[in-house]
């Protein structure tokens, strides 16, 4: 059906509306009965079935044309057997967790009073910023309440702390470092999100700047806890600085990160049955149960291996980015809309134009553009993929590509049952929780661009000395713009481009996140 026609047919449907208030709008709710009527017949008139995407004026989205199809049929004729050197782990990096104890100076035994944090975020932003509150509390002496956690605006997630991490663990990993308190006590009751949303208060920090020296704290915060005995911080991700801290503190952030920080029982029991389904090839039967398919390829191995691949492509980071997705003029208007609602004109990328962004490695990888680049790297058809996204923007039909180059790719949904997911569905920060302990017990992470989650796991694999690929956006995005490049040129520029990119160490430089580079501050050399 044409643009025209089903334009011409909204336009009857409200010129018959139009025609018809008048006549029942003296009939109370008669002119709301008329539209049920109307609606299923124009309905069907209005939308073509196609699967996923329903192209219409209505419609922000549809399905794109593959965008780089010379790249696709090559990467769909690469050999069977993949590079085994792609699997080996990590060499030896000579650096090791240290061997003193981390805990840091005798715990004061005169707390200065109580703070409180509120973070915003999402899980990963909100994970650094719990590191950050512990390190706050230790720098002024202060008792730290089990911080608050905003609700996104985007995901709409009201997850508590607790229904996140093991409220148990962390207050008794933590305990000779500072004093942790899941509430306040009676007489500070009235210390409340809703109280400092209503006005401004005295006990309320609003002006800690990005990356606050630790001076700032005790200049600016504890003579608030001296004279209140409570002080609030809002807003405060991002409020303390990686540089110049007392080597004492760097070590308990990454305490907090790498050891006090664990998930709870459900998230990590979930978690377990979703590795041990990876590596065993099981997919569900006709009935709905889980089979272990047991391949050659596991038999030889002894077990299976695979790839987490963080797709982050949801709606969020497409608009943000400001990059065009092939989604069509509904998609860009879309992304638009959203981009100046939520950001007001403050995205400085939508200046530039796709090609100056892309050349730049400014947008994301999408769904194709990550199974390409997987292709080139060596991972071959058979290899087992784990797709830990919340929320595909645009839908299966986004990610089709990418499945008919990796088969074996799965996500929660697939690999677990409703039953199994009862505990963590619609929840985004739950489901990022399980996404990310999956990560942690994969052979390889890779991620289709940076963001929170994949510099958290960059830092935390690290640590752990675990093979992360890193993409490099500047490369790939100059060779998803020639648009004449033979598969073979492609895959030998990749390889060439992504040599030193596959989990090496990498010392953290000045204002670089402790989180994303732990080392030298949370390791020692051997």
């Amino acid at each position: 059906m044409s643009s025209s026609v089903r334009y011409r047919r909204v336009k009857d449907l409200g010129e018959v509306i139009k025609m018809s208030r008048g006549r029942y709008q003296s009939q109370g709710g008669a002119f709301a009965g008329l539209l049920v009527v109307l609606l299923p017949v124009f309905w069907p008139q209005l939308f073509s079935p196609l699967g996923h995407a329903l192209p219409s004026v209505f419609s922000e989205w549809k399905a794109p044309k593959p965008r780089h199809l010379p790249l696709i049929r090559g990467a769909l004729n690469r050999p069977v057997n993949g590079d085994p050197d792609l699997w080996s782990p990590m060499p030896d990096n000579g650096w090791r967790r240290c061997d003193e104890p981390q805990a840091t100076r005798s715990l004061d035994t005169q707390s200065q009073g109580f703070i409180q944090i509120f973070l915003d975020g999402g899980l990963n932003q909100q994970r650094m910023g719990i590191c950050d509150a512990v390190a706050v509390a230790k720098i002024l002496n202060a008792t730290l309440v089990i911080p608050y956690l905003e609700v996104n605006p985007v995901w709409k997630d009201s997850s508590s702390f607790g229904d996140i991490f093991d409220v148990d663990h962390f207050i008794d990993a933590l305990k000779d470092d500072i004093k942790i308190v899941r509430e306040l006590p009676d007489e500070f009751s009235w210390s409340t999100r809703e109280y400092y949303a209503t006005g401004i208060r005295d006990t309320r920090v609003k002006s800690a700047p990005l990356h606050a020296s630790a001076n700032w704290y005790l200049d600016n915060v504890l003579p608030i806890l001296q004279s209140h005995g409570i002080a609030a911080i809002s807003p405060f991700s991002h409020r303390l600085a990686f540089d110049n801290m007392p080597v004492h503190i760097q070590r308990l952030r990454c305490k907090v990160n790498f050891q006090a920080l664990t998930f709870v029982p459900h998230i990590k029991a979930l978690g377990d049955t979703l590795v041990q389904r990876l590596k065993y090839q099981a997919r569900k039967d006709e009935e709905g149960k889980y089979i272990r398919e047991t391949t050659e390829k596991v038999l030889d191995e002894g077990s299976g291996k695979f790839v987490v691949l963080h797709l982050r492509f949801d709606k969020d980071m497409a608009a943000h980015s400001a990059c065009d997705f092939g989604g069509g003029k509904a998609e860009k208007l879309a992304l638009a809309k959203y981009r100046q609602v939520i950001w007001q004109g403050r995205v400085l990328n939508s200046q530039f134009t796709d090609e100056e962004l892309r050349s730049k490695g400014r947008c994301p990888l999408t769904p194709e553009e990550i199974g390409l680049l997987l292709a080139a790297l060596g991972f071959d058809n058979s290899t087992r993929l784990y797709l830990a996204s919340y929320k595909v923007y645009g839908g299966e039909a986004r990610i089709s590509t990418l499945r008919k180059l990796f088969p074996w790719m799965d996500d929660k949904k697939s690999l677990a049952s409703e039953e199994e997911l009862s505990k963590v569905e619609g929840k985004a920060s739950l489901l990022a929780a399980v996404d990310y302990y999956v990560s942690m017990q994969s052979d390889i992470f890779i991620s289709a661009s940076p963001g929170n989650m994949h510099n958290a796991l960059v830092g935390h694999r690290s640590y752990a000395n675990l093979k992360t690929i890193r993409p490099n956006m500047v490369l790939l995005g100059q060779l998803f713009l020639n648009k004449s490049m033979e598969w073979i040129d492609f895959q030998k520029a990749v390889v060439d481009g992504h040599k030193n990119r596959q989990g090496e160490i990498r010392l953290r430089k000045p204002n670089q996140s402790i989180y994303t580079y732990p080392i030298p501050d949370c390791m020692c050399s051997s």
